[in-house]
């Protein structure tokens, strides 16, 4: 432990008993604990106290450039940080916007036209085409 914390509970141990304080399911105790982590090893190991939105904004742009994730994972990545600055250390972070927000996936319609149902349908058996 750092010198002057002593018998304050490490930064995971305190996530983990705020999300416990306010219900939150042990999945997303467990998700949030990880992105927390990986955060934290993306900047070498640095308290979270010692950084801001600069490097908040920094990890999850590399998650959506370099990692290619989904917007759903950003978006849970930073529903952790946001919670550990917010609930754990006491700190808002300002607006993130300057994020590049992973894309989330383009779902194409699939829609035949009349004339290519009709064609569907007359090759089924027993139809009156």
């Amino acid at each position: 432990m750092p010198h002057g914390d002593a018998g304050k509970p490490r930064l995971l141990e305190q996530v983990r008993q705020s999300l416990r304080l306010r219900h939150y399911s042990y999945r997303t105790e467990e998700q949030y604990l990880g992105w927390i982590r990986r955060f934290i090893l993306f900047h070498d190991k640095r308290h979270p106290r010692e950084m801001g939105a600069a490097q908040v904004e920094a990890f999850l742009n590399d998650l959506a450039v370099r990692g290619q994730v989904a917007a759903a994972t950003q978006n849970q990545a930073m529903a952790a940080l946001l919670y550990l600055y917010r609930h754990v250390l006491n700190q808002d972070l300002p607006w993130l916007n300057k994020i590049v927000r992973a894309q989330r996936p383009r779902r194409v319609p699939l829609v035949l036209s009349r004339e290519e149902t009709r064609a569907v349908l007359a090759q089924l058996p027993g139809s009156t085409g």
